[in-house]
């Protein structure tokens, strides 16, 4: 993959653990020539995460919507950076600019990216692997309620397999490289054409 977008939180939340992991993933990112893709503010998970890529000179590309620049957390060191007309243009713009997605830990925000994400590869509009960095079992009960969703029917496990979870950088990574993405189904096929 050369490009990969990361979702996660304008916060670092209260437990040092998960700026590491940000900090750990950048590094990843520079040593395996990954370009970063992400929300292009200076603040939070994602500040870090583009400082820690920004400083061993790897790239990195911001979209931001104009709303959060005129908030003034828009990362100014960053060179790449597009603005946007609104939070899901972002999406829309970073989806065509990336190999696969990664989600970090964050808020609304990022739950309603990684989300859209997978709605996305549901629908077969896309093909990329999603990874989900399950830093501290931060994660554990969303992967819970996925679980609900194919027991109770109103999700298929062939979807429910397209998240990729892993605990540490490099077993998540190694994840989304071998991806093979479900085949298109016939019902499917013949709505998105």
């Amino acid at each position: 993959m050369k490009k990969i977008v990361v979702f996660c939180g304008a916060s670092l939340g209260f437990n040092p653990i998960y700026k590491e992991a940000a900090i750990e993933l950048g590094n990843y990112f520079i040593k395996n020539k990954i370009g970063l893709v992400y929300g292009g503010e200076k603040v939070g998970m994602m500040g870090v995460l583009a400082d820690t890529v920004l400083s061993k000179n790897g790239e990195v590309i911001g979209v931001i919507p104009k709303i959060l620049e005129k908030e003034e957390v828009i990362h100014n060191e960053v060179e790449e950076m597009i603005v946007c007309n609104s939070m899901s243009e972002r999406k829309v713009i970073m989806s065509k600019l990336v190999d696969g997605y990664i989600t970090l830990p964050g808020g609304f925000g990022t739950l309603d990216e990684l989300f859209e994400a997978l709605t996305l590869n549901q629908l077969y509009i896309e093909q990329k692997p999603i990874g989900l960095l399950n830093i501290n079992g931060f994660f554990d009960a969303i992967l819970l309620q996925l679980d609900k969703m194919v027991k109770e029917g109103y999700l298929k496990q062939t979807n429910r397999n397209m998240l990729l979870v892993g605990s540490s950088v490099e077993n998540l990574l190694e994840k989304m490289n071998n991806y093979n993405a479900p085949k298109i189904s016939h019902v499917i096929n013949k709505v998105v054409s």
